[in-house]
């Protein structure tokens, strides 16, 4: 069995545009950013072991706010840029009540599957409390990436961060199981 890193998207890998408090997806691959630090963050956790996966929710396709294009084009430009095994994602709303879309488990679930991971010695990393919660709901660890933003926090998690650098330091620290 593997381990891996979850890793969410806006705000974790990228920068997410904040508006009244609250994070929003880049439009486009123009208006995306990978954050400082990032790189080298990828790097350590590559070099320590773990599948890097990203697992998303994108929710503006199903809200005809973005088209399913533009995400797959930001998409491609992350995995060009950057060292990732693989990008989940949920197009999906609340409303749909789809098992992927998180809070739910769902991707994780899945990438577990399909890659031979071992969610008990993996991690998620989200800046939002749904990304804490389906790392939680997998049995992963939890990190919070803590960007200030103006809702509530996650109720628990194993570990806060002020960047996925920072989240990458302790999670290499932490003890294989």
């Amino acid at each position: 069995m593997r381990r891996a890193v979850f890793l969410d998207r806006d705000g974790v890998i990228n920068r997410a545009e904040v508006r009244e408090g609250r994070p929003y997806s880049p439009a486009d691959v123009a208006a995306l950013t990978v954050l400082q630090g990032v790189p080298e963050a990828l790097r350590r956790l590559r070099e320590a072991g773990f599948l890097l996966i990203v697992v998303t929710n994108q929710p503006n396709v199903s809200r005809g706010v973005q088209t399913r294009a533009s995400i797959e084009a930001i998409h491609a430009t992350l995995r060009a840029a950057l060292p990732l095994d693989d990008i989940r994602v949920c197009f999906h709303d609340d409303a749909d009540r789809c098992p992927c879309r998180k809070p739910a488990p769902g991707m994780i679930l899945d990438a577990a599957r399909a890659g031979r991971i071992d969610l008990a010695t993996s991690f998620m990393v989200g800046d939002r409390w749904r990304d804490i919660e389906a790392g939680r709901h997998a049995g992963c660890k939890t990190v919070w990436i803590d960007c200030g933003y103006a809702e509530p926090p996650p109720d628990a998690f194993d570990f806060r961060a002020g960047s996925l650098l920072e989240a990458s330091a302790w999670i290499c620290a932490q003890p294989c199981l």
